[in-house]
């Protein structure tokens, strides 16, 4: 890994939780991943090649599936190309601890994060 984020590649996968601690303890012992807390409801994971989060900040859905997180350079910038393309914005810009970003739907449905340490 590199150790600063790449323009438009996929930087961070998320999991929406009901328990932190749960989770935690289930990945820990089924991968060895290890953690970072940032506070009651978000905890960061690494497997070693890439970082992500547990949280319970997000709805858990009933079919499961990850929050794909991009990185850009220009967090405004790309907000406006993707409603440009289409994009439908569920999350406008918010800050969280190391950034800002924002939640969009694509064409076909698939909610994905876009997400700026600017």
């Amino acid at each position: 890994m590199t150790s600063r984020p790449v323009h438009g590649c996929i930087d961070n996968v998320e999991l929406a939780v009901s328990d932190i601690e749960r989770s935690r303890a289930f990945y820990g012992a089924a991968f060895n991943w290890t953690f970072k807390e940032y506070g009651p409801r978000y905890c960061e994971f690494s497997d070693g090649r890439i970082n992500g989060g547990l949280t319970t900040l997000s709805e858990v859905k009933s079919g499961g599936g990850p929050l794909i997180i991009l990185y850009t350079d220009d967090l405004e910038e790309a907000k406006v190309r993707l409603e440009s393309l289409g994009a439908s914005i569920v999350k406008p810009i918010f800050s969280f601890p190391g950034g800002r970003r924002f939640h969009f739907v694509d064409p076909d449905g698939y909610e994905l994060a876009v997400w700026s340490d600017r």
